[in-house]
């Protein structure tokens, strides 16, 4: 058994590469070998969101906190709010983040595919956000 304590990982800020506006990382859990999922908690200001990108065995969202967008590539922008459940079939392009007014937290879970989690591709355009 392991305990991850509250507090005991550091949070971290997303990177300016992969998220646009104010975004927080706070790690919950990362099985060791042979398992393969992790899981982290991201909170988005108003106006933050991710770029584009792909996870090779999906992703599943939980929203915990505030008011949210998400959108699959070819798809129309979801509202999603907390106890809503997001999946993103492997392959599948898509980003998450705050609507334009509102704050968001959810947790954020995925796994490993020969070592990779995420594919980060273009950023979500401020006019395309904006629709």
């Amino acid at each position: 058994m392991d305990i991850k304590r509250s507090g005991a990982q550091p949070s971290a800020a997303g990177s300016v590469e992969y998220f646009t506006g104010s975004v927080r990382i706070d790690p919950l859990f990362q099985a060791p070998n042979p398992a393969r999922v992790a899981g982290a908690s991201v909170t988005f200001e108003p106006g933050a969101r991710t770029a584009w990108h792909t996870h090779p065995l999906g992703q599943t969202l939980i929203v915990a906190a505030g008011c949210g967008w998400a959108q699959r590539d070819g798809g129309p922008v979801e509202e999603i709010r907390p106890g809503d459940v997001v999946w993103f079939a492997p392959g599948e392009k898509h980003w998450h983040g705050a609507t334009a007014t509102t704050g968001m937290t959810h947790f954020a879970i995925q796994e490993a595919l020969d070592g990779k989690v995420v594919e980060w591709l273009e950023k979500v355009s401020d006019e395309h956000y904006r629709r």
